[in-house]
């Protein structure tokens, strides 16, 4: 499947085009995500809004990084914080996470 990740990084909008293989035998929920050959990385998808998959959180093997991704540009603060919650609670440091700001032009 394809993989776009953006971001704004000095004002600018900036974006890396990838891939995402399915590892057999997960369940769709580990992923390798090649953004240059011959490099992947091992995203799983660890929370899931399996009602209307609104949002999701995934993360490395290592727990140093880790995204909580929504459909919508604002996310219900009840949810975020519950999502915060289960992400700590699975060893991540959410210290370190940035929250980001998604009012660029889609």
């Amino acid at each position: 499947m394809r993989v776009i990740n953006k971001c704004i990084k000095e004002g600018e909008l900036d974006d890396a085009n990838g891939k995402a293989f399915v590892v057999e035998g997960s369940n769709n929920a580990k992923l390798r995500v090649q953004f240059f050959w011959p490099f992947r990385g091992d995203y799983w998808v660890i929370e899931l809004d399996e009602e209307n998959y609104q949002y999701a959180i995934v993360g490395t093997p290592s727990r140093k990084y880790m995204w909580i991704l929504s459909r919508r540009p604002k996310m219900n603060e009840e949810i975020y914080n519950s999502l915060l919650q289960k992400s700590s609670a699975k060893g991540f440091d959410i210290s370190k996470l940035i929250k980001t700001e998604q009012n660029y032009p889609q």
